[in-house]
């Protein structure tokens, strides 16, 4: 073996130039691409030491065979490189196989440079930590008893160092202190890398999981929501056509009360709204598990909606602005949809008359993949929290609010592969804004 004053080969790695804008590997394909950046590196960083050691330090060491496995490796990566361009899977295996090669040709270096006494034979760690953050623990378990094998099979076959000459530039004791502090910093810079990677990579995961924890919370309410509207639908029919029926009998009985007459025939004109509502909404039902859609323009759609809510909200005026290109555009409409963009700018009514406004704008627009629907209101905003993520919860900032419009338009549009978000308009008040594909409307009715 040889002292611990002779000098050293540098198998450089520098895995934070290899991996700047690149995704965090999350299977067996993603780490492949790693390794061969990694790879690049590590020729890179060899070769120079080779050069470093046999010309600068002019030590006699072997440097035909010492390029010779950087040749060894250097093919090898272009072949890894090949392989991420052809479209087969790569399977778990494979990566194993790739990191071996790196192992082999790592412990072939060390071997013609010292052996186990090189500092940097510490970087046998390396494809562990690699192979730990993207394989199962099986190929982990193999990775790691062979880095451990090079690791044993170094400390009984090595070729060793010549000693340092007097008038060097560095005593051969100080150049393996040197190594060990460099073999020190790539270790901690990869760990730190690829830990931090891994680690922000788990946030990522813990707030989506969190996120979709909202969501199924969210539509089991709305589920919940429908089944007991379902419930109460049969139940009041029966009460309001006793109600339309007496009402009926006391307007032909009150003829000559003008007064009398009319507010019975109001109340009869309510109880005929409450029952069409009834209706509508078992038929609505109905159509959503038929799957049954309709087919009209973004136009029709958009002016069906306006028309809503003039008959619903009559004190309020609907500014509507349908760009023309988008409005010639066929969808297959359900009535989800239409009840989704009928709540937003029933909302959009409320905001604005809050805040003493009688106006809403209603924008239609997007481009050939996106159907963009906005819906503005002059009232004074809204949270912070929801705006963020409107309609994942519950919530309103209305006082008799029970946050179920922005829930039902939010789960619409997810159902759709779309987003609903809200911003603060610089002169007052909110915009909605309803994004869907359209392709997912056009073909609606062949997906449900």
């Amino acid at each position: 073996m040889p002292d611990t004053d002779d000098t050293f080969l540098m198998p450089a790695i520098n895995p934070l130039s290899s991996q700047s804008g690149r995704s965090w590997p999350h299977g067996p394909r993603q780490l492949v691409a790693t390794l061969a950046w990694l790879r690049l590196c590590a020729i890179a960083g060899q070769a120079l030491t080779v050069l470093f050691v046999s010309q600068v330090l002019g030590l006699p060491i072997a440097v035909a065979p010492l390029f010779a496995g950087i040749g060894v490796l250097a093919l090898f990566c272009l072949f890894a490189f090949w392989r991420l361009r052809q479209p087969k899977p790569i399977g778990a295996m494979q990566p194993v196989a790739h990191i071996a090669v790196d192992t082999l040709v790592l412990g072939y270096l060390l071997y013609l440079t010292g052996g186990a006494s090189n500092p940097f034979v510490f970087l046998l760690v390396m494809p562990i930590t690699l192979a730990a953050t993207a394989l199962p623990l099986r190929s982990v378990a193999m990775v790691a008893a062979l880095s451990t094998a090079t690791y044993l099979l170094l400390m009984f076959f090595e070729v060793p160092l010549p000693e340092m000459r007097g008038g060097r530039l560095l005593s051969g004791f100080n150049l393996h202190l040197t190594g060990m502090a460099i073999s020190f910093a790539i270790t901690a810079g990869m760990l730190g890398f690829f830990i931090a990677r891994l680690a922000r990579a788990l946030r990522a995961q813990q707030a989506e999981a969190e996120l979709e924890r909202e969501r199924t919370l969210r539509d089991e309410g709305i589920l919940a929501i429908a089944t007991q509207a379902a419930s109460t639908a049969h139940e009041l029919n029966t009460p309001l056509s006793t109600i339309r029926t007496l009402l009926g009998e006391l307007g032909r009985e009150h003829v000559a009360d003008a007064t009398l007459s009319a507010d019975i025939g109001l109340l009869a004109g309510q109880a005929d709204r409450c029952r069409d509502i009834l209706k509508d909404l078992v038929k609505i039902g109905s159509n959503q598990l038929a799957g049954v859609a309709e087919s009209m323009s973004v136009l029709e759609f958009a002016d069906a909606a306006r028309q809503s809510i003039n008959l619903l909200r009559p004190e309020i005026e609907v500014r509507f602005d349908v760009d023309e290109s988008t409005g010639e555009r066929r969808i297959s409409v359900v009535p989800a949809l239409q009840h989704a963009l009928i709540n937003l700018l029933n909302n959009a009514a409320d905001a604005s008359l809050a805040n003493g406004e009688s106006r809403v704008e209603l924008e239609v627009g997007g481009n050939d993949q996106i159907l963009e629907l906005k819906v503005r209101d002059f009232g004074v905003g809204m949270q912070t929290a929801l705006k963020r993520r409107p309609g994942l919860r519950f919530e309103s900032t209305k006082r008799d609010g029970l946050g179920l419009g922005l829930a039902l338009a939010n789960a619409t549009a997810e159902r759709f592969g779309g987003t609903l978000s809200a911003e603060t308009v610089e002169d007052g008040g909110i915009r909605q804004r309803l994004r869907l594909p359209l392709a997912a409307l056009e073909n609606v009715s062949n997906e449900q």
